[in-house]
């Protein structure tokens, strides 16, 4: 697993770039390490003879050099809560069916009103109107009006889902197959029926897309993502007077603002107070600022059971990753003071001199912090966000 080809091009066996887009992307900088990356080795060692796992002995793996490709869907069902370490094997296999069972109820239910789902293809244009006349499109048939506020808000969407889909990870070989892209548009599809709260808002499809890569059932796919949303899912949740990730965004201002006031004032004085030229960067995990890798490198330390309510000891402690065990000690685990608006700052902080000499306006700043689309070493940045943390930590606890 580790051989002499372990790195770049291991990388590239397991994701591949098509030859045309490899001068367009982020350059890559995580590689597999014999003796620090999670191995498919050390990930069955993990379990028990009941297959309960210790995951804060993979959790120490995870942070000290990722995970193996190879074994990344399987490790990411525990790392986003779709199974409790502390299940065992035959339970993850009757929760892996009933949930299995339960995404083809919807799955069906999606399908008798939308033909298209589930047949490997997908639209990109409306097939209703806006007060639910059908819309004739090749492939897919709406027979009738619709006049169910629900059905129509839905179908409304799903073009907007395809024309999202073919955007997603182009770079990636992966989706030159149309069937590939059809299963990222029915899991965001049937997603977007079963949570008509939120439904869809673009950037959910950069969120989905490495869950429909790392895990080969779509089923799978679905509880994969769903579980990513419930941490995620305040981050879409847009209206007229605010945007969702408007509270972490203010805790970026507040971070800024202990950490490093000069660069906060500064920017204040551009009228950037609101640190909305961060929003992307929030809202999708740095998703185009790093490679398809380097970005799912970032999200893993992060990963962790989900929060336990009550007095935490040392034991249920390490259940958490590095960042998340910090805020839990502190008394500060709130999903604004997510790694993401960590990494944020760290980014802010390494570029300080330059926004303070040479941004003389928002789009400066906007400007300047584009810079760092493949420029940045992910396991850097992640140690970076943790020693600001821990400054931040440390100066907000001061009277």
């Amino acid at each position: 697993m580790f051989g002499k080809k372990a790195g770049t091009e291991e990388l590239e066996a397991f994701y591949p770039i098509r030859p045309e887009c490899v001068a367009e992307i982020p350059k890559t900088r995580f590689k597999p390490r014999a003796g620090k990356t999670l191995s498919a080795r050390r990930w069955q060692a993990a379990f028990s003879e009941t297959g309960c796992l210790d995951i804060a002995k993979v959790l120490r793996r995870i942070q000290r050099g990722g995970i193996h490709p190879s074994i990344k869907g399987l490790v990411w069902e525990f790392l986003l809560g779709c199974y409790n370490p502390n299940s065992t094997l035959e339970d993850r296999n009757q929760l892996r069916q009933q949930r299995r069972e339960r995404y083809s109820m919807w799955k069906t239910e999606c399908q008798n009103m939308v033909s298209v789902i589930g047949s490997g293809n997908f639209i990109t244009t409306p097939i209703i109107t806006d007060d639910g006349q059908p819309i004739e499109v090749e492939g897919c048939r709406v027979t009738s009006a619709v006049s169910d506020k629900k059905v129509a808000q839905w179908m409304l969407i799903l073009h907007q889902i395809g024309l999202d889909v073919v955007r997603t990870d182009r770079a990636l070989a992966f989706y030159e197959d149309k069937a590939n892209q059809a299963k990222l548009w029915d899991v965001l599809s049937i997603y977007s029926w079963v949570d008509d709260d939120i439904g869809y808002v673009q950037g959910m499809n950069d969120i989905c897309s490495p869950m429909v890569i790392l895990l080969e059932n779509e089923a799978d796919a679905f509880w994969c993502f769903e579980r990513a949303m419930r941490r995620l899912r305040e981050n879409f949740r847009c209206s007229t007077t605010s945007i969702g990730v408007q509270s972490q965004l203010g805790t970026l201002s507040q971070v800024i603002k202990t950490v490093d006031p000069q660069l906060h004032k500064h920017l204040e004085d551009l009228d950037g107070g609101e640190y909305l030229f961060a929003f992307r960067m929030l809202m999708v995990l740095f998703r185009r600022e790093f490679s398809f890798v380097d970005a799912l490198y970032l999200w893993e330390p992060n990963g962790a059971s989900d929060s336990n309510s009550g007095q935490l000891n040392q034991k249920m402690l390490k259940q958490y990753g590095k960042f998340q065990r910090k805020n839990m000690e502190t008394g500060c685990a709130d999903k604004n003071n997510a790694l993401a608006v960590f990494l944020v700052a760290s980014v802010l902080e390494t570029k300080n001199k330059q926004i303070l000499k040479e941004a003389k306006g928002l789009d400066d700043v906007v400007s300047i912090l584009g810079d760092i689309t493949g420029n940045l070493d992910a396991k850097k940045a992640c140690q970076e966000a943790l020693k600001l943390q821990n400054k931040y930590l440390k100066k907000a606890k001061r009277p």
